[in-house]
């Protein structure tokens, strides 16, 4: 996500004045302290959330006051505690519950539907689940997986291939399996007039916002 920041994500939170910026999945913090940044120069606020923090939050809360705000926990527990935020940046567990019950819980829980920016909609799991704690997800929606890793263009795992120490999916495509995946059947699901614009590089940035005349010509104009 972090090397969509100066391009893309930034652009779009200052063109579209966001004040209430919700981060899913921070790992070490460098795009955390990114949009902490922001927040510090524009008078706006960060609610991150991930079960597992890799940098020292206890001396960012203090540091940061009333601009940083975190949540040690899973994202479908979180979300619900967290309310009138106006854009999200979701990089957490890429597979397909997790995904599509993350973006269920923004549309409920908000008035207004905010701008939501996903990581990991291109290769390798647009189509393909990854489970960081395969225990977190129902046995229902959870694919058969293996540590195995991944090549462009071939759906079974192959030893040695990308990322072949986490979780992955023993197959690619098919239903409810990968991030680009849930972000359709939510769309297909939701009632909302809704854009999907989809960036392919980087393993992809999807973003998701309300169809509104204004709103689409800002963010496209971040796009070019």
């Amino acid at each position: 996500m972090n090397r969509f920041w100066k391009k893309t994500i930034l652009p779009i939170i200052e063109k579209t004045t966001r004040k209430h910026i919700v981060e899913i999945g921070c790992y070490t913090g460098v795009n955390t302290e990114n949009i902490i940044k922001y927040c510090i120069k524009n008078d706006a606020k960060l609610s991150a959330i991930d079960p597992y923090p890799l940098f020292p939050v206890e001396e960012w809360k203090e540091l940061y006051k009333d601009h940083f705000y975190f949540y040690e926990d899973l994202s479908l527990n979180a979300l619900p505690n967290i309310k009138d935020y106006d854009i999200v940046l979701i990089d957490g567990d890429h597979n397909w519950y997790t995904v599509y019950n993350e973006l269920n819980l923004i549309e409920e829980n908000n008035n207004s539907f905010p701008i939501i920016l996903l990581h990991d909609v291109s290769w390798p799991y647009a189509r393909r689940d990854l489970y960081y704690n395969p225990e977190n997800i129902p046995e229902e929606y959870r694919h058969p997986y293996g540590t195995d890793g991944m090549i462009p263009g071939q759906s079974e795992l192959v030893a040695g291939g990308f990322n072949c120490t986490l979780n992955n999916a023993l197959t690619e495509g098919g239903e409810k399996n990968g991030v680009l995946t849930a972000v359709e059947d939510f769309l297909d699901k939701s009632e909302l007039n809704l854009n999907f614009n989809l960036i392919e590089k980087f393993n992809g940035l999807g973003i998701i916002y309300p169809n509104r005349k204004e709103l689409n010509k800002k963010i496209e104009s971040c796009l070019e």
